[in-house]
């Protein structure tokens, strides 16, 4: 799949879509994702700011799918754990950055090249407009080369 196509699939499936969450860019190469949540009338949350399930939902596969894509078909990619800290009350439009780099796909290749699962964390910031960090997210992907390969 092009990361054009993923892209423009994620901004239409219902649970991004409904909830304001808009993928802006997956690059060619896979290594870099922007995204953004966007506040509506109907996904603020009581106190009217940016419901914490949303924030934590518009970075939910952004690790997993690149290093993927990245690995290719012969390793086994998922996401195995996540934690989301609330930094501060979110409102407009918040975004996330996530990116890849080769020195963490080639750590990554060296790690399973034996058949061992690696777990490796990632950190990523969403930022508000005035580029203030609203919520810290921490992914652990799971990372395991298939046998026979």
């Amino acid at each position: 799949m092009k990361p054009s196509t993923l892209r423009h699939g994620m901004n239409l499936w219902p649970p991004f879509l409904f909830a304001g969450i808009h993928v802006t860019e997956i690059s060619p190469d896979w290594k870099r994702v922007r995204v953004e949540l966007r506040m509506r009338p109907w996904n603020r949350n009581f106190v009217g700011t940016h419901f914490g399930g949303n924030l934590f939902a518009m970075t939910d596969p952004f690790r997993m799918i690149p290093v993927l894509q990245c690995l290719g078909r012969d390793y086994m990619v998922w996401d195995q754990a996540g934690s989301i800290e609330f930094v501060k009350p979110g409102r407009g439009t918040v975004h996330a950055l996530f990116e890849l780099d080769d020195a963490i796909l080639d750590d990554l290749r060296r790690a399973a090249a034996g058949g061992d699962k690696v777990l490796r964390w990632f950190d990523t910031d969403v930022v508000d407009g005035q580029g203030e960090v609203v919520a810290r997210v921490r992914k652990q992907v799971y990372v395991r080369r298939k046998s026979g390969r």
